[in-house]
């Protein structure tokens, strides 16, 4: 999208279920996991750049040696600092173990001594955990990224945690953390969902202590507690208050594992398992890449289900919550998700396709005057399905020509060779930076971020149709992009959005929290000003005023009201002058995709929240009502 936001987070979890000795004698390198966590988080780099960590568990190493390990950075390239720190680690362990054996020169130190490498060199466990962190809130400091780590001297009491997961009720978490016993340091929803989970997981320690103790010696019954201990039941007592769309990861100090994924499958979550290995990461198409497996052996974590990684590496998906409709992310398939994963790709290319109708009616059917073209690169696969839509419009109306009878040679050869007409009109210029502080200086250094393809289109003649993959704040298209076409003086500007209007704050994942953020909702505020119907907002201000006083903000979504009284084609109109620099030339459109056809196009990722309203929890209608109270009040602070 040209107006970049932030969003969900990544998570790469690997398991490796044969000792450890198997990935040096096969692959002849102790760095066969670490290499493919690494190639997990590449791949899903475009899910979080504001830092990423790195935790790694050992599970059968003596007491006395290290078993937890943890890196986490902020530094720019996050990624590849921390894993050339851990290269560090394991070419330094190499030439300790060369030094050691050097009366033994022929040998493969790659393959020899596992047991040297787990108790000498760090990041050698068996159960790796990565995550790369998008801040929706909190500084971008090194506290605020994953793993977060809960530390105990009883190795089945450590937990070690990182996910995909914004809370709705961090308030009402906290408050029953207090009720437990324990004082938060801070009320975030990654500290009060990582104490949740270690509460529990401490209960259930107790528990098996309290059943097995006196049948066993102690270090023994340290080993009888881990190997009893239920993470489903540790899961189901601790998720059972959350409001919000996640995917967690956790691993305990004793070496199981788990992904717990929320029960409306908000946040994504996919598993593969063979012999050597289980895999889960946010994306189909990194365990793909990385495994090189097929794709219909990678399944989706079932919302309200936990894939459950056992210390002996055998797996299991159990449900700790009861499933509720299914509401996945549409926006995954829009925009966040990489495109190259086959399903997205068809999706993305049948939302271009789609909005086909609406543009013929723009351009008055005017195809042979008409350019087309996209922006962001992100946009492209929409735009090759746009592309594929006009074929097949063009396709219908040579069959219908022809059924019904051309009458002149000339107009046959017309029909059947025209193409529509594709140009590359913008591209972005990664050379320029806006590093300006004065806003006038700034909005003219943005104007020069993108470049224009000049001489191209006949001016004052052709229409120009430019496909984004959504449009949210409009402020982009305003000062750079909507200039730029201006001077290629086409005669008018058709701007298309492949999602629907947003109107709602998320509040799952996504950094659009600010009612005023949303040019749909500046739109629907000038139309109610136009039309004296300002009231409206006071009476939908009060009703959300009065829900929050009386604990029932959760029932409905009051904002919806201050939409009812437009259509979509007025909200669209009013967008289009929002968007509309004053001096510009060409007559200007803005089209949006209908949610009803977003529905087709993805249909196993019915979460439409973003444009309808329709929240997959309760805790979604109470943010969107205290957004708007916000919004109101004049307050610019996230609602949630």
């Amino acid at each position: 999208m040209s107006d970049a936001i932030k969003h969900e987070c990544g998570i790469a979890l690997i398991r490796l279920r044969k000792p450890y000795q198997y990935y040096l004698d096969k692959y002849k390198n102790p760095l066969y996991g670490i290499n493919k966590l690494y190639l997990l988080m590449e791949k899903q780099v475009n899910r979080g750049q504001d830092g990423a960590g790195v935790a790694n568990i050992k599970i059968n190493v003596p007491p006395g040696s290290r078993y937890i390990s943890r890196y986490r950075s902020v530094e720019q390239q996050a990624v590849a600092d921390i894993f050339g720190k851990i290269n560090k680690k394991f070419q330094k362990g190499y030439k300790e173990l060369k030094k050691s054996r050097k009366e033994k020169e022929n040998e493969d130190l790659r393959v020899l001594d596992a047991e040297w490498w787990q108790e000498n060199v760090a990041f050698t466990g068996e159960v790796l955990l990565g995550h790369l962190r998008y801040g929706t809130h909190g500084q971008n400091e090194i506290e605020n990224c994953h793993p977060m780590l809960r530390q105990s001297n009883w190795r089945s009491r450590n937990l070690v945690v990182a996910g995909n997961f914004n809370m709705t009720n961090v308030d009402e978490l906290f408050d029953k953390l207090i009720s437990l016993g324990q004082h938060p340091k801070e009320k975030v929803d990654t500290v009060t969902v990582m104490e949740k989970i270690g509460h529990f997981l401490d209960e259930e320690n107790q528990r098996q202590f309290e059943y097995h103790k006196g049948s066993h010696d102690n270090p023994e019954l340290s080993d009888i507690i881990a190997d009893n201990i239920d993470l489903r039941r540790v899961l189901e007592r601790s998720c059972r208050d959350f409001d919000g769309g996640y995917a967690m990861v956790g691993m305990t100090g004793y070496g199981a594992a788990f992904v717990a994924r929320d029960p409306s499958g908000i946040r994504p979550a996919y598993w593969y398992a063979d012999d050597e290995v289980v895999v889960v990461a946010s994306e189909k198409q990194a365990i793909k890449t990385s495994f090189n497996c097929k794709y219909e052996d990678i399944q989706e974590v079932n919302p309200g289900h936990a894939l459950i990684i056992a210390k002996n590496g055998d797996y299991t998906q159990e449900q700790f919550i009861a499933p509720m409709k299914k509401s996945s992310c549409s926006f995954e398939r829009i925009y966040f998700s990489r495109g190259s994963d086959p399903d997205i790709y068809a999706e993305r290319k049948k939302l271009g396709a789609l909005v086909i109708p609406q543009i013929l009616k723009e351009v008055d059917n005017d195809l042979k005057n008409t350019v087309f073209s996209y922006i962001p690169n992100t946009a492209e696969t929409a735009f090759l399905g746009m592309i594929d839509g006009l074929e097949d419009h063009l396709a219908h109306e040579r069959k219908k020509a022809i059924m019904e009878g051309v009458l002149f040679e000339e107009h046959l050869e017309e029909l059947l060779t025209f193409r529509p007409r594709v140009e590359k009109l913008i591209s972005k210029d990664v050379k320029v930076r806006t590093f300006i502080t004065s806003d006038s200086q700034r909005d003219d250094m943005v104007s020069h971020v993108y470049d224009t393809t000049y001489e191209v289109i006949n001016k004052n003649v052709d229409n120009v149709v430019l496909i984004d993959d959504s449009i949210v704040r409009g402020t982009t298209l305003e000062k750079s992009i909507l200039k730029l076409l201006d001077k290629l003086e086409p005669k008018k500007i058709v701007i298309v959005s492949s999602a629907p209007q947003i109107r709602y704050p998320d509040c799952y994942g996504i950094d659009m929290s600010r009612m005023k953020d949303f040019v749909a909702f500046r739109a629907v505020l000038e139309l109610l000003r136009e039309r004296n119907m300002e009231d409206l907002l006071d009476e939908v201000n009060e009703r959300c005023l009065a829900a929050l006083e009386e604990g029932t903000a959760t029932e409905e979504n009051f904002v919806k009201a201050i939409y009812e009284p437009f259509t979509y084609e007025e909200i669209s109109g009013k967008i289009a002058e929002i968007v509309r620099p004053k001096d510009l030339k060409a007559e200007l459109s803005v089209v949006y995709q209908t949610v009803e056809n977003l529905n087709k196009a993805c249909p196993e990722n019915p979460g439409d929240w973003y444009f309808t309203g329709n929240y997959p929890t309760p805790g979604g209608n109470k943010v969107v009502n205290k957004a708007f109270v916000n919004f109101m009040k004049g307050i610019e602070i996230r609602a949630y």
